[in-house]
């Protein structure tokens, strides 16, 4: 099972910046959402510079939930972090967000002007995509997120291209579907890996708050001030 394919997937929601666009953030969802609602969610933050491309998973079946199809980047076999993975899925995910970057450089925004993020399964696809990265991005935002494939990765671990990438890395300290013990793994892993990664935690479960949401526009104005 897996295999995610741009093929059957909608048009990406799109929020425009509010002055000239220089850069854009692409930003996956988790699993079985859409885009629409994180699209929604950029547009509240007003961002100057950066456009925000929100896709939407194509639909497929998902073993953790009894095979019942929805919107999914990849295959969920195992909530357990030595648990089996969907490699294939995985790999696929990240193919379709390497093609969402390269339409951003074909319509003129350099891969360093690319911030690729998500939330959950989807923070999982961008984090996995941008430490293979063989182009240089320009930043993470992973919410509520893990590294997949994580044994493919090692302590210290030279990047092809990222290793001065900047990482925002945020975790709901009540989160009982993705454990905050995933996301502390994951921080300490890759802060072996890049020199610029930060993690923070919010009293709240498996989602977002404002306070959150602002430290992302945050961390996104820091890198993008024109």
């Amino acid at each position: 099972m897996g295999g995610s394919s741009s093929k059957n997937m909608s048009a990406p929601y799109t929020v425009a910046a509010q002055a000239r666009h220089s850069a854009t953030l692409i930003f996956l969802h988790g699993l079985g959402d859409t885009g629409q609602g994180w699209s929604e969610a950029f547009k509240q933050l007003k961002l100057n510079h950066i456009k925000c491309v929100c896709p939407t998973a194509p639909v497929m079946p998902v073993t953790l939930n009894g095979g019942f199809r929805m919107p999914s980047w990849f295959d969920i076999r195992s909530l357990h972090p030595d648990g089996p993975e969907d490699k294939e899925g995985i790999k696929a995910a990240c193919e379709i967000l390497k093609g969402l970057i390269d339409n951003e450089e074909k319509n003129g925004i350099s891969a360093d002007k690319v911030f690729v993020g998500g939330f959950s399964q989807g923070g999982a696809v961008a984090l996995y995509t941008a430490l293979m990265s063989e182009k240089k991005l320009g930043g993470v935002v992973g919410l509520s997120t893990w590294l997949p494939l994580h044994k493919e990765f090692t302590q210290g671990q030279k990047l092809q291209a990222n290793e001065d990438i900047p990482i925002f890395q945020a975790h709901g300290t009540q989160d009982p579907l993705v454990p905050p013990a995933w996301g502390e793994m994951t921080a300490k892993l890759v802060q072996t890996m890049t020199k610029n990664h930060s993690f923070k935690t919010y009293p709240m479960m498996h989602t977002s708050c404002p306070e959150e949401l602002e430290d992302v526009k945050n961390f996104l104005n820091t890198l993008v001030k024109e």
